[in-house]
């Protein structure tokens, strides 16, 4: 099947290429991500740790073809080997991707392998995302059918990707099927296509089958879920909303509980020029979804469940970042973004942007079901085999995991200078998020400030200023704490950070920078991680090449999470599109 559809494809391509050139269109991307590890021994990079992998490199090619309604791309993936906190199981060469589509706006058809999602992603999302080596794409096929202005109904099925495991029957992870509908009442309902008031509505059904190959618990064969969703929205006002459900999943990632699943979010917003506010809740319980029940980690994830706390970018706040729990949580965020208007003697001559933004996530409350005796488990476990506990779905559970306030400043001072400052207060809970047993609470307070001067007009200059307060305790008198548990502690304590950026017009940058923690309570931690970054950029084209260390810690993208072991050496980075 596999060897049929790309032979189709390329066949197709090439007839129409030469038959209707002008009607065809080709494109696609390549990128190139290399590494060369050496030996630091004073952040802890040793012969022995590095295991004689002293290079690693990532890379893929990608070329879509489209002609009318059709459409055909495919992927090719390299890991010679993986780059350092990817799986090891990435390791390889070979045709990672493919698809064929037919579409001509009343019925699509695609076979091969297929992202989609499905509402908020609560019971069925596929994607990539090439910085964490993650990559859950469905292969097989899906159905689109528009019957109707502003009515589409969806349908999927197939099996996940997993690393470079064979998609064959015999193999034990589980086929993934599922149908999705969404109606848009502006669309279909004449007298609202003008109306200031719109709404939509959505719902979809998703199933796993696997085979129970379990000795030890009878594990459901067939688990379904089911999702519904409403957007509404009128004049600056917004709300949406969506609810999933998901039966028992007893599974290895949930300590084969069969507590059932439910997950919520829902959103206002209002926005008008230069004023906006929005408020989001959610709440998960047990919502971890894999086609295997014996996957870990990120294996195999059906669903995607969205984080709602602030995402941030600069590399000392990004030490501690959120990373979503699926067995449970109770979130809330506030963000509010005014412009203080220009010409005003506080917004200045070009005005001042504020953002102001507070998250909280705790956990949910449990009430274990318990045997005469027994005591209740810990906040993340519980008794495998059994409905595990009760949860009131509007209680909030006592333990925090994780807040962030923020508030974010950013003002153009005249036409050669810009400033972005912002100030950070954070609690996080790294026994949690980061699966460090014991580790102390994190309760950091952050700031920093980004300037930037324009030196002509192809010509510009960027610094950047960062300091972490930490308040760990762990000192001399607790060495023996820290030694028995030294991964508590790696990024402990204060931290401060500089970088400098030198850009020559939209094609060349240089910058150097470095990050100090200066504070860590183990005196042997106490490193400078310095860089420096040469980047070339035409057109669509990125060449970038770094050289000094990279400190071990978490790389998060949209709640999902890799991670990163320390590093030294020198890294080049290659991209481009056509």
């Amino acid at each position: 099947m596999k060897r049929f559809l790309l032979s189709l494809a390329l066949v197709f391509c090439a007839t129409s290429l030469f038959a209707q050139l002008d009607n065809s269109q080709v494109n696609g991307s390549f990128q190139v991500d290399g590494q060369y590890y050496q030996v630091d021994e004073a952040i802890g990079i040793t012969e022995e740790s590095i295991k004689g992998n002293k290079f690693g490199i990532a890379g893929f090619g990608k070329i879509n073809y489209s002609l009318g309604n059709f459409s055909a791309g495919i992927r090719y993936e390299a890991y010679l080997p993986q780059l350092s906190g990817f799986d090891t199981r990435l390791q390889g060469v070979g045709l990672a991707n493919y698809h064929a589509s037919y579409d001509n706006g009343t019925i699509g058809i695609t076979v091969g392998d297929i992202y989609d999602q499905f509402g908020n992603g609560f019971i069925f999302r596929t994607y990539e995302e090439w910085s964490l080596g993650f990559d859950n794409s469905l292969r097989g096929m899906r159905i689109i059918y528009r019957p109707a202005a502003g009515v589409t109904l969806k349908a999927v099925y197939g099996k996940q990707r997993f690393y470079w495991a064979s998609y064959a029957a015999t193999e034990s992870r589980g086929l993934v099927r599922g149908i999705d509908g969404e109606w848009d009442l502006n669309q279909s309902i004449e007298a609202m296509s003008s109306s200031k008031f719109r709404a939509s509505v959505g719902g979809s059904f998703v199933s796993k089958y696997q085979k129970n190959t379990n000795t030890t618990y009878t594990i459901p064969e067939n688990v379904g879920a089911f999702d519904g969703r409403i957007n509404l929205g009128y004049g600056r006002f917004a709300f949406t909303t969506e609810y999933a459900h998901k039966i028992n999943d007893p599974s290895a990632f949930n300590n084969y509980t069969y507590h059932e699943g439910q997950a919520l979010l829902s959103s206002l917003s209002y926005s008008q020029k230069g004023f906006g506010v929005i408020l989001q809740v959610k709440r998960v319980d047990n919502m971890s979804f894999k086609s295997d029940y014996k996957g870990v980690k990120n294996d195999l994830d059906i669903n995607f469940i969205p984080p709602i706390n602030y995402t941030h970018t600069h590399s000392l706040p990004a030490i501690y970042t959120y990373a979503t729990q699926p067995l449970g949580e109770m979130a809330m965020q506030l963000q509010v973004n005014y412009t203080i208007p220009k010409n005003t003697i506080i917004g200045g001559k070009y005005g001042t942007k504020i953002t102001l933004d507070f998250s909280q996530v705790n956990d949910i409350k449990r009430n274990y079901i318990l045997e005469e005796g027994q005591a209740a488990p810990s906040h993340i476990s519980g008794y495998n085999g059994t409905l595990g506990y009760t949860s009131p779905f509007f209680a909030v559970g006592d333990r925090k995991f994780f807040h962030d306030f923020n508030i974010e400043l950013e003002r153009r001072l005249n036409k050669k200078w810009k400033l972005i400052a912002q100030y950070i207060n954070l609690y996080y809970d790294m026994e949690t998020i980061e699966n460090h047993p014991g580790a102390e609470v994190v309760k950091a307070n952050i700031g920093f400030i980004d300037l930037s001067y324009r030196i002509t007009s192809k010509q510009s200059i960027r610094m950047e200023l960062q300091h972490l307060w930490d308040n760990v305790t762990a000192g001399k008198a607790d060495m023996e704490k820290v030694n028995g548990h030294p991964d508590n502690y790696k990024k402990r304590g204060n931290w401060a950070a500089a970088l400098v950026e030198y850009s020559i017009g939209a094609k060349w940058f240089v910058s150097v920078g470095d990050k100090w923690n200066y504070g860590n309570p183990i005196e042997g931690n106490r490193d400078h991680y310095y860089s420096a970054s040469l980047g070339y950029i035409k057109e669509s084209t990125r060449i970038t090449l770094t050289g000094g260390r990279q400190s071990e810690g978490m790389v998060c993208v949209g709640g999902v999470c890799r991670v990163v072991p320390a590093s030294s050496g020198i890294s080049l980075s290659i991209t481009t599109s056509f």
